[in-house]
């Protein structure tokens, strides 16, 4: 339906025709509808041309609905888009996701599939967008485009205009982005961590030297002895260590979002204690003494917020990592770092949940290690408890069927 086509308003009552008019290149049939303008009392109304008694019946339909919905039912996805505004957004976060996903709508869906009519996009041509997107960009990237569309759809649903969201019957794909498509398997985070201390150590220098200062160092000896976020390590003030009980109090993140700096409860919500270590004492020792409770624990060079841009670019990361022999490592890196050592150091699976503020224990598990000899051990503990000399050896008997023969 053209954009500049005159629409009923909402909930008035329409009378409609369809006349069928000869002309001498043809049959066409006039659909017209009428009907009382609820603020003027005056009578409108608006006709179109069409080549078959069916296409006029469907206009005529698609009238009756916009009056019934208030939207129109033929309208391009860009049209609707443009008709919601911001409703698609409802539920978000202001401050970090919406500019992402809006950025997605705006460059990736709407020049793939904003031309077509809502009602005519299937889950095959949500699967085809996709495929597309994933041949150009990266994970975070297709990731920011599907969910803004499946947040429309949804809103299509709800105001009629389709009974089923075809972005949530898309195909389940394992991995999204230019970086799967030559894996097999999503990666596992142990894979994304530094090999030993020596090589953190090695890194926390590096930085140092790099940036011209120690905030840099301090940063990244943070995130790889506590696997928190970057934005939890900005996030936290001097009154957040506890040394009567030797833990850090996790209960905030901060970083730059929509409208400026963001200060906010962590994902999901969950205040976490992660356990301070020794290794990490002196740095502690060091950021809090001679402070007062409210100051942030760790700030840049000019008292800024240290966020995961600022402490690449300050340090020159990307080269820095690729000289130490770890091109792939990024900031977030160091959080599985953290999480890696601690399961290599025997903690329970409950706990480095805990720690992590996971709260599917299956994320946490992937970090523990798949350790071919603990496996040997268990498998020699079996069959010694399976053996003649071991404590219980299990009975096998037959047991003869009561059944009556029929």
């Amino acid at each position: 339906m053209a954009r500049s086509e005159k629409l009923p308003p909402l909930g008035v009552r329409l009378t409609v025709d369809v006349e069928e008019v000869t002309r001498v290149e043809g049959t066409v049939f006039k659909a017209r509808v009428r009907w009382t303008d609820p603020v003027s009392g005056r009578r409108d109304g608006t006709k179109r041309v069409h080549e078959t008694r069916g296409d006029a019946a469907a206009w005529i339909e698609r009238m009756r609905r916009t009056a019934t919905t208030g939207i129109d039912p033929g309208q391009s996805l860009s049209d609707y888009v443009e008709s919601i505004g911001d409703r698609w957004a409802r539920g978000i976060d202001s401050t970090s996701t919406y500019d992402p996903y809006s950025a997605g709508l705006r460059l990736r869906v709407m020049p793939t599939l904003g031309h077509l009519p809502v009602a005519m996009i299937t889950a095959g041509l949500v699967d085809r967008a996709i495929d597309e997107w994933e041949q150009q960009h990266g994970r975070s990237t297709v990731k920011n485009s599907i969910a803004p569309l499946v947040l429309v759809l949804d809103q299509a649903v709800r105001d009629g205009l389709i009974d089923r969201n075809p972005a949530k019957d898309r195909a389940r794909r394992t991995n999204v982005g230019r970086s799967a498509q030559h894996d097999s398997e999503p990666p596992n985070p142990r894979d994304l961590a530094l090999r030993d201390t020596t090589d953190l150590d090695r890194l926390v220098a590096a930085l140092i030297e790099k940036g011209h200062h120690q905030s840099w160092g301090d940063t990244a000896t943070l995130l790889a002895t506590t696997a928190a976020r970057i934005s939890e390590i900005a996030g936290l003030r001097v009154g957040d260590i506890d040394w009567k009980q030797m833990l850090i109090n996790i209960e905030r993140q901060t970083y730059p979002g929509r409208g400026g700096l963001v200060t906010k409860p962590t994902k999901g919500r969950r205040r976490r204690q992660v356990p301070i270590i020794t290794p990490l004492v002196p740095t502690l020792e060091r950021l809090t003494r001679g402070r007062t409770a409210e100051d942030r624990l760790v700030h840049g060079p000019r008292g800024g917020t240290i966020t995961t841009a600022t402490l690449r670019d300050a340090t020159d990361w990307d080269t820095v990592v690729t000289e130490l022999g770890y091109p792939a490592l990024v900031r977030h890196g160091l959080r599985h770092t953290a999480l890696t050592w601690m399961a290599d150091a025997g903690i329970d699976l409950h706990i480095l949940q805990r720690v992590a503020g996971h709260r599917d224990p299956a994320v946490t598990s992937r970090y523990l290690h798949p350790d071919h000899r603990a496996l040997a051990a268990a498998g020699d503990a079996f069959s010694t408890w399976w053996s003649p000399s071991g404590p219980q050896q299990p009975g096998l008997r037959l047991i003869k069927s009561e059944t009556p023969e029929m």
